[in-house]
């Protein structure tokens, strides 16, 4: 098999002299359509069009199944000055494996994956399989339709995160595949009322303890769970059931493995020449070369595939900040300066200005998250502003501050108060995510429950206490897989979740009944996310009681009509009689209380409300009276103002 017709003339090139500009330049956005292995019928013929950038190779060839990986058998050829090599094989379909055969530039011949393949072997095998993911059947126009026509900045956001290969597994510890996920994920996720799922890094990767962080096929979901259509299933369910589905990616750096990206042809083709810019000292792998066109191009198509062709609602970015400084994680001496002399990565920011705008226009509707670490200005600000383009940014200062704060002893806490409320003196400076992600429960930082002082019910009252916190301040929010059952042990990829018995009354099932309720009161009530990012939104109340470790606030829906008065009671005493002013008279209602023993707590409330006296308090002219449970937080409403 070769790539000529029956009568010995070669096939024409299924590239375009257009398009091999357009990749030379680093405009082809579609790149995913062009490159790698694309199913094609050519002068009446089917077969595949195989096509890979590899400028520095002497020679290449398309190895596989259909011709016994010889080297001699399909040797492609270099198209102009253009660095991609192409050859069009008949008779190859779907599911045939491959791989690039290359006479590198050190003149060394080795096999090498392919950096557009879509469909992998199941690691530790590498080839690649002829796989097309244009044809798959979606049932989600309306969900598409109407993400496109609505702000998600006004929009309610709950994210929970997963692992996919760790959050349910058999019970011979095979994890759960796409199409089960699609059964029970999907159940699990509408009865608990999360409106978004993370998945962490779906992209194939070799080693699975990097959990999906060494991206080996970019282009690809992997094949451990199923195959692109399945995953693609996944999704069309998970928007059947009206849940977004946002993906970890992974741009700012690719494992060094011999048969993926690095020294692709033989140089640093990928990857920065230069090591004080192109290998990362923390994680042993490679950094893109973000000022070469054709690496742009690769991962900005990257993106918009993941949102084409597997209809993603969101990519949360990784790793930003090690993107934008050229000092990160290196000493004085292991870093090169900018042209300007600075450690500002001129390229990287670009190159991240360039996708998050790409992306946001070519998918109305599509968020952008950056896990960005620093206080880097106006993350998620547009670009025509001298923002990054993001449209929210992690809130990681909000997640170190309030664990270390929930650590210190109760009686303790008020010599810590401010760690409680410092978010809030920022919180306006970006569009942020409250998140409680899996980087905090592994490697020795116990689970959310573990890091909690106290006693058992102690433990889960704080844990309660923290996720309420979490839910009812401005900002969207994220949890952890695990973090609401209250898990004992830290996240262990190998170990499906601790699930307890479907009929068990435990303290599990009641942590369970408090993240649903939240997510049920958050989707009811306007005022806890239509304005998360107007000052209209959120007011204190009382933010500086630290003899009681007391704090209080009013939510408002984006009318400013007050809806909400949270207390919180971070001290480890019941406050009888608490005082607290409120802007409207008479009668507020007990909505939600961690204390109640649906939740496991002690049942210390305010049932049937509480009437507001006249007199003045937090610079009101009315307040109430309430008894405040230790370690718990309160939700009230106005009676006279029904939940939207």
């Amino acid at each position: 098999m070769s790539g000529v017709h029956a009568q010995g003339e070669p096939f024409a090139p299924t590239l375009s002299d257009a398009d091999l500009h357009r990749i030379s330049e680093g405009e082809e956005l579609r790149l995913y359509e062009k490159l790698g292995a694309q199913l094609r019928k050519v002068d009446g013929v089917h077969g595949t069009a195989f096509a890979v950038w590899a400028p520095g190779a002497k020679r290449v060839s398309v190895i596989g199944d259909f011709n016994d990986w010889d080297g001699r058998r399909n040797e492609m050829r270099r198209l102009g000055d253009s660095g991609v090599w192409e050859l069009f094989v008949p008779g190859v379909g779907q599911g045939a494996l491959y791989k690039f055969q290359l006479l590198n530039a050190l003149g060394q011949v080795v096999d090498k994956t392919d950096p557009m393949g879509r469909f992998f072997e199941k690691p530790p095998k590498g080839a690649a399989i002829v796989w097309d993911t244009s044809h798959f059947r979606w049932n989600d126009h309306d969900w598409l339709e109407q993400r496109a026509g609505r702000n998600a900045l006004e929009l309610p956001m709950s994210i929970y995160e997963v692992h996919l290969g760790s959050w349910r597994k058999h019970s011979d510890a095979e994890s759960y595949s796409y199409l089960e996920l699609a059964g029970e994920l999907v159940d699990y996720l509408r009865e608990m009322g999360f409106t978004h799922v993370e998945f962490m890094p779906v992209a194939e990767h070799a080693y699975y303890p990097s959990w999906g962080y060494q991206v080996t096929g970019f282009y690809a979901p992997t094949s451990r769970y199923g195959t692109p259509d399945e995953f693609a299933a996944l999704v069309d369910a998970l928007h059947t059931a009206g849940i977004g589905v946002i993906l970890d990616w992974v741009p700012a750096h690719f494992p060094r493995d011999d048969f993926a990206l690095a020294q692709f042809d033989g140089t640093p083709l990928y990857e920065h020449p230069d090591p004080r810019r192109g290998e990362h000292p923390d994680w042993g792998t490679n950094i893109f070369n973000y000022g070469r066109a054709e690496v742009r191009n690769f991962l900005t198509a990257n993106a918009l595939y993941w949102c084409d062709r597997f209809h993603v609602d969101g990519l949360r970015v990784d790793a930003v900040a090690s993107m934008l400084y050229l000092d990160y994680s290196r000493n004085k001496g292991e870093w090169l300066p900018n042209k300007r002399g600075g450690r500002e990565h001129l390229e990287a920011i670009a190159f991240l200005q360039h996708v998050n705008h790409h992306v946001l226009t070519r998918h109305p509707g599509v968020v952008t998250i950056a896990e960005e670490s620093t206080d880097w200005p106006k993350v998620s600000r547009p670009t025509a502003d001298g923002g990054l383009g993001f449209s929210f940014k992690w809130n990681m200062g909000w997640m170190h501050d309030n664990l270390g704060f929930l650590r210190e002893k109760p009686a303790d806490r008020r010599r810590h108060f401010d760690k409680a409320v410092f978010a809030m003196q920022y919180h306006y400076n970006e569009n942020f995510v409250l998140p409680l992600s899996h980087d905090e429960v592994v490697h020795l930082k116990c689970s959310l429950l573990g890091k909690m002082p106290g006693d058992e019910p102690q433990r889960l009252a704080n844990l309660r206490l923290l996720l309420g916190y979490q839910w009812t301040l401005p900002g969207k929010q994220l949890l952890f897989m695990g973090g609401e059952l209250g898990q004992a042990d830290e996240w262990n990829e190998d170990r499906q979740l601790d699930w307890p018995p479907a009929d068990e009354a435990s303290p599990v099932r009641r942590m369970q009944s408090w993240v649903r309720d939240l997510n049920r009161l958050y989707r009811a009530v306007p005022a806890l996310w239509e304005a998360d990012y107007d000052e209209t939104g959120f007011t204190w109340v009382n933010c500086d009681d630290r003899a009681a470790s007391v704090l209080s606030f009013l939510r408002r829906d984006k009318s400013g009509s007050v809806t909400l008065l949270v207390i919180v009671n971070f001290g480890p005493v019941l406050q009888s009689g608490y005082r607290v002013g409120v802007p409207l008279p008479g009668r507020w209602v007990e909505r939600l209380n961690s204390d109640a023993s649906l939740y496991g707590g002690a049942n210390i409330g305010n049932r049937g409300g509480c009437d507001t006296e006249k007199r003045e308090a937090n610079g009101f002219e009315q307040s109430l009276r309430i008894e405040l449970p230790p370690l718990a937080l309160l939700v009230f409403r106005p009676a006279n103002l029904a939940l939207q």
